[in-house]
């Protein structure tokens, strides 16, 4: 039996969970907690709800990106600390934050090995015609392609659904970061995020698809520099930034503002125009799986997506738990 503490450290919050893994992994305790800078407070509060649990033998590590060089979860050591390192160029908003809380959790537990489990590892054998940018060869060569993201959640809705899974399966992680993700037979074969996970849906406080025009405006007419677009596309819109309120989907719901109001259509539609791209990459589609905690809690964002896909011929649409800790403990265990 191996105890695996799984770390799963998102845009805005930091889920743990302790496992017991055999057959299959069993939760022993988990929580949430709100993210912060301190990640040693992160261990007082994991380690007092530890407390009278069996020690975890190995920590996985949820990791956004892992760069041009990461495409499969591995053991980490000072060669993969060095790759992260350099990926935080392609994820700011998690990279830090990921090597932050590796090297704090080895300051806690330096005997303990650790796992990364990257985000963009179930992407990984997309065809070209997906994880190519349309930008000059020279630049793909320094490894600016799609990567796609949200690989750990999109895993857990494929093992859930086993023998249900159908060969043309569109999941839809819904959250504070969205995307939409294709799969043939079990495999990704396109998805709406690219280099970073600031693309594709409309997010909570991120753009999404954007004309790329719209920052050339910004940076030549308003003189924005680069660090300030990044606060742009990341931080500042979404719809946070249409609603110039919230990018809280809770908060939104309950506002009753016509910016509130439209943020919320904007994202529905979103959502259903990345689903429809999919659907093409698919050359149809046999089910949609809504996931994360807007897909799984937020039924008017459901009851919306339904209604904007109801022009599909079968879609069988359901709702199924992101299980990424889960996994995580599966990938861990085999690793530790």
């Amino acid at each position: 039996m191996v105890v695996v503490l799984a770390l799963n450290s998102g845009s805005s919050s930091l889920k743990y969970g302790l496992y017991a893994v055999g057959s299959e992994p069993v939760l022993l305790v988990g929580g949430t907690i709100e993210t912060a800078d301190d990640h040693a407070r992160f261990f007082d509060t994991i380690e007092t709800a530890l407390t009278g649990w069996p020690t975890p033998t190995v920590i996985g590590h949820r990791i956004v990106h892992g760069g041009p060089h990461r495409d499969a979860h591995c053991r980490i050591d000072d060669a993969v600390m060095a790759d992260l390192e350099a990926a935080c160029a392609f994820a700011p908003l998690h990279g830090p934050a990921s090597l932050a809380l590796i090297r704090a959790a080895e300051a806690r537990y330096p005997a303990i090995p650790q796992v990364a489990c990257f985000d963009t590892a179930f992407h990984t054998g997309m065809p070209d015609i997906a994880r190519t940018l349309p930008i000059p060869r020279e630049y793909q060569a320094t490894g600016v392609r799609r990567y796609g993201f949200h690989g750990l959640s999109c895993e857990s809705i494929v093992r859930q659904l086993g023998d249900d899974r159908p060969d043309r399966l569109v999941i839809a992680h819904l959250g504070n970061g969205a995307s939409v993700t294709a799969v043939r037979d079990g495999r990704s074969i396109d998805t709406s995020m690219g280099l970073t996970p600031s693309g594709g849906v409309m997010m909570a406080t991120r753009t999404g698809d954007i004309d790329p025009g719209v920052l050339l405006y910004l940076a030549r007419e308003a003189g924005l520099d680069g660090d300030a677009l990044a606060r742009l596309v990341d931080h500042g819109s979404g719809m946070a930034g249409v609603s110039d309120l919230s990018g809280d989907m809770r908060v939104l719901r309950t506002a009753g503002t016509p910016d509130a109001d439209l943020a919320l259509r904007m994202f529905e539609r979103s959502v259903c125009k990345q689903v429809a791209a999919m659907i093409a990459s698919l050359g149809g589609a046999d089910m949609l799986v809504l996931t994360g905690g807007i897909g799984e809690n937020d039924a008017p964002t459901s009851q919306a997506i339904r209604a904007g896909l109801a022009w599909v011929p079968g879609l069988d649409i359901r709702i199924l738990p992101s299980q990424e800790d889960a996994q995580i403990a599966r990938h861990a265990a085999v690793l530790a």
